[in-house]
């Protein structure tokens, strides 16, 4: 199979989909693997070491796109890609469909299958190609939090840990999984007072055992949430329903109560955010302001820490990606439930029930596993 890999073109997005090593997997295996010029540098690789491993370097994305069987990416295509998608093709990607219907309707138009990260569920219900970005975007939510609780950044001029006489700083966080339990221990680590919100009950006794005691473990209703608002200087919203949209704990009436300067970092914002008042922002403009609140919503905020990211990534990425090249997308399918699951699209039809039901459009079961 021919392997295609082109260079992220998502504002600020530093990453690459495919590490030399890949590379060297891939085209030991049997397979062409096309790389663009200068795809990995945000990453810190240079193309040397890609062509030391077999890759063949293509000046532009267009041949790329043209010449590949399976594309690996990092990001979904944006509009400017959409023209170079093709029918036949397989896309191995992050595409958050439920938070974007012109993403979806442009592929369901262009006829690839579409193979999205976010959705390959392993046999145990867990999320493998999710989970380490889900882990570095859990870690940078508090550091990102603490940047902008500076007052110079318009928040309340808070320091997380506080000092000898002064309490730290209070954080709430919406969401007991791996942007949750990750984002809590770099919190409890800073020294802050944290509050860990989660519907699951057994996932809150877990989370009980294991946190250091500044960490309150309580179960999310909308009174606790009320509650916690009120006191809290940096919220974290880490809420996921696999290919779903994800759910609005925050209303906009909510945000009055608040104190001013407080800051609300949605991590949930590739999956359409889990506050009313979110909207996707850039890391070049990371930031925005809602009744004296201070909004990040960054939809690729792993991409700011390129080269942790890429290895974190590719290392989960890459069997996944050998099974569908050497198996062909149909019998990949057929034959691994994981890849089943994770096929969203496929030639015009919506495969992802969760996909199909946000924009109500029909589901085509043939990838039911």
């Amino acid at each position: 199979m021919i392997v295609g890999v082109p260079t992220e073109v998502k504002d600020d997005e530093y990453r690459v989909a495919i590490l030399p090593v890949g590379v060297e997997e891939l085209v030991r295996a049997g397979h062409r693997v096309l790389v663009q010029r200068g795809a990995g540098l945000g990453s810190g690789i240079p193309d040397e070491e890609y062509t030391l491993n077999g890759a063949e370097l293509c000046d532009d994305a267009t041949e790329v796109f043209a010449t590949a069987e399976l594309i690996l990416k990092v990001k979904e295509p944006l509009p400017r890609e959409w023209p170079l998608l093709r029918p036949g093709q397989v896309v191995f990607t992050y595409f958050h469909f439920a938070a974007d219907r012109a993403l979806t309707e442009a592929v369901i138009a262009s006829g690839v299958t579409a193979v999205a990260y976010e959705t390959l569920r392993d046999e145990r219900g867990r999320l493998p190609l999710l989970t380490p970005m889900s882990e570095v975007a859990g870690r940078m939510s508090i550091q990102e939090g603490a940047k902008y609780l500076e007052r110079p950044q318009l928040g309340r001029g808070i320091l997380l840990g506080g000092v000898p006489g002064v309490a730290p700083a209070r954080i709430l966080i919406l969401g007991g999984g791996v942007v949750g339990s990750n984002a809590a221990k770099v919190a409890a680590g800073f020294g802050a007072h944290v509050s860990l919100l989660d519907v699951n009950m057994d996932r809150l006794r877990y989370l009980d055992d294991v946190m250091p005691q500044n960490v309150d473990t309580l179960y999310s209703d909308r009174h606790t949430i009320r509650e916690e608002l009120r006191l809290a200087d940096l919220v974290i919203g880490s809420v996921l329903i696999p290919g779903a949209r994800a759910p609005q704990l925050i209303e906009p009436n909510d945000l009055p109560t608040m104190k001013p300067g407080a800051v609300m970092v949605d991590v949930a914002i590739d999956q359409g955010g889990c506050f009313a008042t979110s909207r996707p922002t850039t890391h070049s403009e990371p930031t925005f302001v809602v009744d004296s609140i201070v909004h990040y919503c960054v939809t690729n905020m792993p991409g700011a820490v390129g080269r942790t990211s890429t290895y974190a990534l590719c290392n989960v990425t890459l069997p996944w990606a050998l099974e569908i090249a050497n198996r062909g997308i149909a019998a990949a399918a057929r034959d691994l439930p994981p890849i089943a699951r994770a096929v969203n699209v496929h030639a015009g039809a919506v495969t992802n029930r969760a996909v199909a039901d946000t924009f109500d459009l029909p589901f085509d079961d043939r990838f039911a596993a």
